[in-house]
């Protein structure tokens, strides 16, 4: 088993942005399926293929995908250990925030003390009320 290093902070910034759009997270859904031509991805998409090619391009910077090339065309798959880095991260972070709600599940869950009541309940209305001086 290979250990994975963690992601870099500006690694986790190009993962989440490549991340951020459905057209990429879709390119990146065929390419984890099978290897695919640039031009096959444009063509399942309403946008020019230099849009398409740009997206390839974020995904690419994110070394979310491998870009090769075969003769004239550029072919595109999923990387799948960066993938599974990016998945560790995001493992790390539902953890930590798992053990932060159990935390807070237990602290509601703790019975209040008693608590001392600090201001004076004493009943005045019917005492009277003398003039200053007496």
């Amino acid at each position: 088993m290979v250990a994975q290093r963690e992601l870099s902070e500006a690694e986790v910034d190009r993962v989440f942005h490549a991340l951020a759009t459905s057209t990429r997270r879709d390119i990146l859904r065929r390419t984890i399926e099978r290897e695919q031509s640039v031009s096959t991805l444009a063509s399942e998409y309403e946008m020019s293929f230099a849009a398409v090619q740009k997206h390839v391009a974020v995904l690419e910077a994110a070394n979310l995908i491998v870009k090769r090339a075969e003769g004239r065309e550029r072919l595109v798959r999923a990387n799948p250990e960066m993938i599974a880095r990016a998945r560790a991260l995001l493992a790390r972070y539902e953890e930590l925030w798992r053990s932060r709600i159990a935390r807070l599940d237990e602290l509601l869950a703790e019975t209040p003390a008693p608590r001392a009541d600090t201001t004076d309940t004493t009943d005045t209305t019917d005492v009277p009320r003398t003039e200053e001086g007496d």
